[in-house]
């Protein structure tokens, strides 16, 4: 029995070895290349630990570091859905919920669920800590962008509308970093790095 829960477990850490192939499109901020799954899901990991005192309630800090490990397991089999792309987004949903069932569960059932439930939770966004977790996720590409002087946004002539539409949630999620994010929005399009408006 032993045996095979380590088995079990073991077998989903191998699998999910797989996230790090799994290219996004946000550039790393020295725009060499793409970043990938693993790589972002580190990264906001570290995030949480450095900026839960952001987050606009008392938050369960070990909680939406797990959430934000697993939230994008999915992807290894759903693959990567441009936030900007409204066609591939019509049935991510659905591919998701599909690659959770397959993912999760490999593992033991116990670990299978809580993974599983972690997952939901984000997606739903109905606790403090979905929504703190989100507000990282949406953050950490946007400064990717800013540092890379318009990156993905160059890329696929994004404008400013679409950003704002996209960084949203960060003004519930985390909404003291809020108004850095407008300030650095404003800069950009300043700058040159995002599309004021929907005209070319």
């Amino acid at each position: 029995m032993q045996n095979n829960r380590l088995e079990r477990q073991l077998q989903f850490i191998l699998e999910i070895d797989k996230l790090k192939l799994i290219l996004r499109q946000t550039l790393l901020t020295d725009g060499s290349r793409r970043e990938n799954s693993a790589e972002h899901s580190w990264h906001l990991a570290m995030m949480a630990i450095l900026l839960a005192e952001y987050a606009p309630t008392q938050i369960d800090v070990l909680r939406v570091i797990k959430m934000l490990l697993v939230h994008d397991l999915v992807e290894i089999d759903a693959g990567d859905t441009f936030c900007y792309d409204v066609q591939s987004n019509e049935n991510k949903a659905m591919r998701e919920a599909e690659a959770a069932n397959r993912l999760f569960g490999l593992l033991p059932e116990d670990q299978g669920v809580e993974l599983r439930n972690l997952w939901e939770e984000f997606e739903a966004q109905e606790t403090g800590e979905a929504r703190f977790a989100t507000a990282l996720d949406r953050l950490q590409p946007f400064l990717h962008n800013q540092h890379t002087k318009g990156g993905t946004w160059q890329i696929h002539g994004i404008t400013r509308e679409q950003v704002q539409r996209r960084m949203q949630p960060i003004e519930e999620g985390a909404p003291l970093i809020w108004p850095f994010v407008q300030k650095v929005m404003e800069d950009c399009v300043e700058a040159g790095y995002l599309r004021a408006n929907t005209e070319t």
